[in-house]
């Protein structure tokens, strides 16, 4: 949805992210968006910026090791897939090469089980022609 990348994991950081998101996805007011408790995500600034836009902010249970999981599998994935593979100089060609893989790649090509081996953009598309399609009725 929304990424970024700095020197440091801070509230700015996410929020930088969230920005993204809300910019290229336009989500609807309501829509719920889940983290988990750490304290960047528990920022007035994030809290905020989602409010503004009208999203939820959600967050599971402490220690629960199901309610991030599909995250940490795309945390597992990227790292394994792109960032253990070689050490970029600069932050800019780090931040090109996070691009081309979650833009081009991920989102694109790669197919996931969790989709029924879809990629996100071909399930996206799958599941706003079934909402269009449920909404004529």
């Amino acid at each position: 949805m929304g990424w970024a990348i700095d020197s440091a994991p801070n509230a700015l950081l996410v929020t930088n992210a969230l920005a993204m998101a809300i910019e290229t996805r336009s989500p609807k007011p309501g829509t719920v968006i889940h983290s988990d408790h750490g304290t960047v995500f528990t920022s007035w600034v994030f809290t905020q910026r989602a409010k503004d836009a009208g999203l939820l902010p959600s967050m599971g249970a402490v220690g629960s090791c199901y309610d991030n999981s599909m995250i940490e599998t795309f945390w597992s994935l990227i790292h394994t897939e792109l960032l253990n593979r070689k050490a970029w100089r600069t932050r800019l060609k780090l931040a090109n090469a996070i691009f081309e893989y979650l833009e081009v790649f991920h989102n694109r090509r790669r197919r996931h089980s969790m989709l029924g081996m879809r990629s996100p953009v071909e399930f996206e598309k799958l599941y706003e022609r079934t909402t269009l399609s449920r909404s004529e009725f």
